[in-house]
């Protein structure tokens, strides 16, 4: 028998929420419990077939280890990639502001403009990450070895669009 377990930060209770429905939609017959940890939340469930649901489970962490998309699941990724994106960012990333001081000859120039950001450790989750962005027109660059920016104009207006806050 195996555990899916969700760690979920106890700041967004609204993403513990959506854990659990989804774990429920997922497989409506299994019993979802919430497990509290301090500063967080574990939603899990326990089923022998989360295996076969998730391929990329293996021992280790995931970032020394391959993950790849069985095609069953790159079809359900092609389908629902606005929800994709949007899963990621909630799980590993944050819409941001940034702010920026430029020294200019009449004074300091500060202003600030929204960007997301999307952090990861595993190069296999962030060429996900960033394939989907490509598919949804979404420019993007590679801020620094594990993070991945998006912050022209354009670009967030179309996450904000379906991204939406945390809760």
């Amino acid at each position: 028998m195996y555990r899916l377990e969700i760690a979920c930060s106890d700041t967004w209770p609204g993403l513990q929420n959506e854990a659990m429905q989804a774990i429920s939609a997922v497989m409506p017959h299994l019993k979802v419990g919430r497990r509290r940890s301090t500063g967080c939340t574990y939603i899990g469930a326990y089923s022998k077939h989360w295996p076969c649901l998730f391929p990329q489970h293996g021992p280790g962490m995931k970032h020394t280890r391959k993950i790849e998309l069985a095609g069953w699941q790159r079809g359900i990724v092609d389908e629902f990639t606005e929800e994709f994106v949007r899963g990621l960012i909630h799980s590993d990333g944050c819409r941001a502001l940034n702010r920026v001081n430029r020294p200019t000859a009449e004074g300091d120039r500060w202003y600030e403009y929204p960007r997301y950001f999307f952090t990861n450790a595993s190069d296999d989750i962030r060429e996900l990450f960033t394939g989907a962005l490509d598919r949804l027109g979404v420019e993007w660059r590679q801020s620094s070895p594990r993070n991945i920016s998006v912050a022209k104009r354009g670009a967030v207006e179309r996450l904000d669009g379906f991204v939406g806050p945390k809760f």
